[in-house]
């Protein structure tokens, strides 16, 4: 007799092995036993605090780059791997195109947000938006920074993304800064198990930085504190237990909540039978009713439809779904595998039964139908159902059971008006789509609908080309929605990574608050160096250190010649007869030739370490310049970012942020502008990025 593989725990930087057996993890296509699992042994408490201990300040001594740097080594690492995962998700009943998106989607994050470091400066800490003058003599401001919580991130996935689950929630708060606990669905742990042994292996992550706990994991949530930060993903009824526990209460724990969601996706009466949108709505409404056998949060469960096309809908739909063949996901000829598991299945046919009481079974809901490749009896086999509820307003158990799995029921609707209040009647979903190339049913649908869904897609034509489709995530939108669905965010970017950091106001003279940041703040003191700021390598500049040029009185000549060069004739340059009823005096300087005279008096013109001046930021032109007016400028280093070197023979650089200050005789700024400059850095000092 094979002796029963224990999936062991990754806890306090050790694999540990329950002593005893746990909850049995099933191959979901044969019915073979593949492993147990169990945290009934795991001391919760240690395993937190060596997280916060161990992981965290690992992390946090590391800047954003670095970090981004390090998840995208990782990517680079698990994709090389790919392959090894695809016959195990196989076992979830998860088909090739399933497990592509569950492996190769999840790895697909890592890279996302490994790229997103470059939002962030090489700090181990963001300054976020401008500063607050907070007196009048600019001698005391405000700002906001955002540090990582000193916590740690605490996932509980759910069983149908055991790799894009884990990876899509880690790779945002690596980069943040904060250490992980995962804890996958016991039912597919097994795929979950792999991937991160080989993540351990690879020693990529700093002790402490990513610990799993498979099994139950009862007792998890019991000592988090108030750094720490939860993720839920799973039913509301098992969600709302784990938010409202005494610890996540008394600590008042960030709690991220993703649950039920009863997605809609609505056909616009200008879709019509026959045209490019309707076949569209049917093939999108198809794909997710059987990609992951329909378990997928975002899969559509309401099909929402102008009453006179539901004959025509039901027709070219049901035809789809005879296309789609069942079974075994090692065989190529498959289009849908099983349902994670017998209990599964057993928790849909619930559902169905519970929604057709006052709606039809269309199609499907019968044990009649061919699997390839498997024994029916043997795996968890469901075939697609398709639900028709005639009065959806009257008969709302559409709009209140989920069944998750292969199953969706079309509703009928008189007018758009009809469509947007059944949608509502979700109350609160993850996504939703609407197909139509009408720009103001689109407008009205997004204005009367968004408040009920985390994410909308218009689909048409133009845009299924290259749509990634109703259910798929993206790293840099938000991924969550409101009411049912659970109220949580998660991904959508740089607002993602806001999740795992603490904003923070600080207070004080602008000079501090510069050095404190690392970005000049207006109020600072502006040193003169004796050395010209462009003769500088990267390093050697200073924050705050400042060129004071000389100064340019404007003529009329400047004005002309400027108009001749380029091109610009605007009656205010050109035309002082024309300016009555204007806010100008007489004929004014253009703004661009005065941020361009300003280049002239700032730019050192030798050869040196500026490489290039090659974009230009906030600029703004604040009080007009007139002929006899004098101009002078203040180049103040505003902020520097590094630049990472990708190749051998590349430039060893960083970007340097040049405040241009213009005024004129009278100290009065009357243009500024941020200039982005490319500075070489002296040689060796950073190495070559792989």
């Amino acid at each position: 007799m094979t002796k029963l593989l224990k999936q062991a725990n990754f806890i306090t930087g050790k694999w540990i092995k329950p002593k005893k057996e746990g909850i049995l993890q099933v191959d979901a296509v044969n019915g073979d036993i593949i492993s147990s699992c169990s945290s009934d042994e795991v001391d919760f408490k240690a395993v937190l605090e060596y997280g916060r201990e161990t992981g965290g300040p690992a992390l946090r001594k590391m800047t954003f780059h670095e970090r981004g740097r390090m998840i995208k080594e990782l990517a680079l690492h698990l994709h090389g791997l790919r392959k090894k995962y695809y016959p195990i998700s196989y076992q979830t009943g998860a088909t090739r195109t399933d497990s592509w998106i569950d492996i190769e989607g999840g790895i697909g994050n890592l890279f996302a947000y490994a790229s997103l470091r470059k939002k962030f400066p090489n700090e181990t800490f963001y300054t976020e938006g401008e500063a607050a003058t907070l007196s009048k003599g600019g001698s005391f401001i405000g700002h906001h920074v955002m540090v990582p919580k000193q916590g740690v991130a605490v996932h509980i996935n759910a069983f149908n993304f055991p790799i894009w689950g884990m990876l899509e929630k880690i790779a945002v708060n690596l980069l943040a800064g904060v250490p992980a606990v995962v804890k996958p669905s016991e039912v597919t742990a097994f795929l979950t198990y792999e991937m991160v042994k080989d993540i351990v292996k690879s020693k990529i992550l700093p002790d402490g930085a990513l610990q799993l706990v498979s099994g139950s994991g009862v007792g998890i949530l019991d000592h988090v504190q108030s750094q720490d930060v939860v993720t839920f993903t799973g039913s509301a009824a098992t969600g709302k237990k784990l938010k409202t526990l005494p610890s996540i209460i008394d600590n008042a724990v960030p709690f991220n909540l993703e649950a039920d969601s009863l997605n809609a996706a609505i056909l616009a009466p200008d879709a019509a039978p026959g045209s490019p949108d309707f076949d569209i709505f049917i093939k999108e409404v198809r794909k997710e009713m059987t990609i992951k056998a329909g378990q997928k949060c975002t899969a559509i469960r309401r099909i929402i439809v102008p009453e006179e096309y539901v004959e025509d809908v039901q027709k070219a739909l049901i035809a789809q779904l005879k296309k789609v063949t069942i079974g075994n996901p090692n065989d190529d000829s498959v289009r849908m595998g099983a349902l994670v598991s017998s209990k599964q299945v057993e928790e849909v046919q619930k559902s169905i039964d519970l929604l057709s009481k006052n709606s039809e079974v269309i199609y499907g809901g019968t044990n009649r139908f061919k699997v390839i490749g498997a024994d029916k009896k043997e795996g968890c086999f469901m075939q697609p159902t398709l639900l028709l509820n005639p009065k959806p307003f009257k008969h709302k158990e559409s709009h209140n059971i989920e069944a998750f799995g292969p199953v969706s029921t079309i509703l009928p609707y008189k007018k758009l008006e009809d469509a947007i209040k059944l949608s509502n009647l979700g109350k609160g979903s993850l996504v939703s789509t609407i197909v139509t190339s009408d720009p103001n049913t689109a407008k009205t649908y997004m204005v009367e609908s968004a408040a009920y869904h985390g994410r909308m897609l218009f689909l048409n034509e133009e845009s299924a080309k290259e749509s990634t489709g109703h259910g798929s995530p993206l790293p840099m939108l938000a991924h969550g929605g409101p009411g049912r669905a659970g109220g949580g965010e998660e991904m959508g970017g740089i607002r993602g990574v806001f999740h795992y950091l603490q904003r923070t106001a600080i207070q004080g003279h602008p000079t501090m608050i510069s050095q404190v940041t690392n970005q000049f703040q207006v109020g600072a003191a502006q040193p003169e160096k004796t050395v010209h700021a462009f003769r500088k390598h990267f390093e050697e500049l200073e924050i705050g250190e400042t060129v004071y040029t000389h100064k340019y009185t404007v003529n009329d000549a400047d004005i002309v010649n400027f108009a001749n060069v380029s091109g610009d004739n605007f009656y205010a340059h050109v035309d002082a007869t024309s300016l009555d009823g204007t806010i100008f005096e007489k004929r004014v300087a253009h703004g661009y030739f005065v941020l361009a005279k300003a280049a002239g008096l700032f730019v050192d013109p030798k050869k040196g370490p500026v490489l290039l001046n090659y974009g230009i930021e906030e600029c703004r032109f604040t009080k007009p310049v007139y002929p006899g007016m004098t101009i002078g400028v203040k180049l103040t280093v505003k902020e520097k970012i590094d630049q990472e070197k990708r190749e051998e023979e590349d430039i060893e650089k960083g970007i340097v942020k040049f405040l241009v200050d213009v005024y004129d005789e009278t100290g009065e700024t009357v243009a500024m502008a941020t200039i982005l400059t490319m500075v070489k850095k002296l040689e060796g000092k950073l190495s070559i990025v792989k």
